[in-house]
């Protein structure tokens, strides 16, 4: 009975000594997904009737962007509804046949298992179907989260049989098809990042105008000149444009193009009106700003300082710029105004308000939209005039589209308004302004 017990010590300390391995000798893996044995089967059964296995692996690349915006069982289910989107897409497909399961293993997306006929089994059947079937899954997404910007990559391997057991074949090909999964992102983000390279070097952006109507007058008092990528590429949309530019660290460069082009707009036409140009406070707060505008200024003679007004955006804060409130004093005193863009938005353009004192406030269009209907809406508006008297500030509202609005603008004394119900972006012309 002794030796039973002592044999029973024995091997629970070998057992432990198992798990109490030296510290060098410890090592950490990605975590292996086990797959049920009806996948298993089925996957050893199509490879033994001579169908290739293909794992495809939809990773939802902003997946964080989601995390930081969805509670947990939001989040929970978005990954449920994607699945269900996957399966509803292939349901409709020609491709229906072809899949084994859709696993959720994959964090960040999903993976799912093909089987290949002798006429299919190649890569460019592979890609044919992707591109069938991805912008269909984005677009049943987009339906239940349209205030998502989804971006879906994938990556894929076909299974080989070389692996000791088709567990380690099915986990070998599954890490490979994340990888080109992520590796897809980052040559979109490369190859993106040359393109803006592109741009900047040979200055390849269009610069548009937009009237600002003075409405005590009802005739044009200045133009607001915005910025065009390439026209057909993913840049075309100054959104896409200045977010990826800020991204890259290239928004100076490309900032400083833009004061280029639009100096070049105001001397070729000769434009007497004012002209308003966005500037993030990063290009404002740089140390080469200021010498940078000097010699433009040098190049372009017929451009008067007095003219110019600096809208200070609202996407990056001034705090922490060293050189922002240096250079924003040495505008001034060189003839050059500032506004405030975007006020109403949010809190930190009141901050910047109060830091900068501006000469001009821009009401932002969320507050202008449907003021007409909306006594809140026109009470902040009130409001924002009192902080621009206080302050010896002209007001600009931003975002007219209707006539009902521009009257309640009018009848609460707003110095100048801007939206589509005057003008779209486009020419200098003041023919084609809209005047009410």
């Amino acid at each position: 009975m002794i030796s039973g017990l002592l044999e029973k010590h024995i091997m629970r300390i070998k057992k432990w000594n198992k798990l109490f391995l030296p510290r060098h000798k410890l090592r950490y893996y990605p975590p292996r997904f086990v797959l049920r044995d009806p996948v298993l089967e089925g996957i050893c059964h199509a490879m033994s009737k001579g169908q290739q296995v293909v794992v495809v692996v939809i990773s939802a690349s902003n997946l964080l962007e989601f995390s930081q915006q969805l509670e947990e069982n939001q989040l929970i289910k978005f990954r449920k509804e994607l699945k269900e989107g996957l399966k509803y897409t292939f349901e409709n497909s020609k491709y229906k046949d072809d899949v084994l399961v859709v696993h959720d293993y994959y964090s960040d997306g999903l993976t799912i298992f093909l089987k290949m006929n002798d006429d299919t089994q190649n890569v460019i059947h592979i890609e044919q179907m992707l591109r069938i079937l991805m912008p269909k899954l984005e677009k049943w997404i987009y339906v239940r989260y349209p205030y998502f910007h989804h971006q879906l990559e994938v990556g894929y391997m076909f299974i080989h049989r070389q692996w000791r057991t088709t567990q380690d074949a099915v986990y070998i090909a599954q890490q490979q098809a994340v990888a080109m999964a992520e590796k897809r992102v980052q040559t979109r983000y490369i190859k993106t990042l040359v393109q803006l390279r592109t741009i900047i070097e040979k200055r390849e952006i269009t610069m548009l105008a937009q009237p600002i109507i003075e409405l005590s007058t009802n005739q044009v008092n200045a133009w607001e000149f915005l910025t065009r990528g390439p026209k057909g590429t993913a840049l075309e949309n100054p959104l896409q444009l200045f977010s990826f530019a800020r991204q890259s660290n290239l928004i100076y460069d490309l900032e400083l193009i833009v004061l280029e082009k639009a100096f070049q707009m105001i001397q070729s036409v000769g434009c007497i009106e004012d002209v308003f140009l966005n500037f993030t406070p990063i290009t404002l707060g740089n140390k080469r700003f200021i010498p940078a505008l000097e010699k433009l200024l040098t190049c372009f003679l017929d451009i008067r300082p007095k003219k110019i007004i600096f809208e200070v955006t609202e996407q990056d804060s001034i705090e922490g710029l060293i050189f922002f409130r240096e250079n924003i004093q040495q505008l001034r005193q060189m003839g050059f105004r500032i506004a405030v863009d975007d006020t109403g938005a949010g809190y930190s353009s009141l901050h910047t308000i109060s830091e900068l004192l501006p000469d001009i406030i821009k009401i932002d269009r969320s507050v202008i939209q449907g003021i007409d209907t909306n006594r809140v809406k026109e009470s902040m508006v009130k409001g924002l005039i009192l902080i621009a008297k206080e302050i010896g500030s002209t007001v600009v509202a931003e975002g007219i589209e209707k006539r009902e609005e521009a009257a309640v603008l009018m009848r609460n004394q707003v110095d100048m308004a801007q939206g589509f119900l005057y003008g779209k972006p486009g020419t200098l012309e003041k023919e084609r302004v809209l005047l009410i």
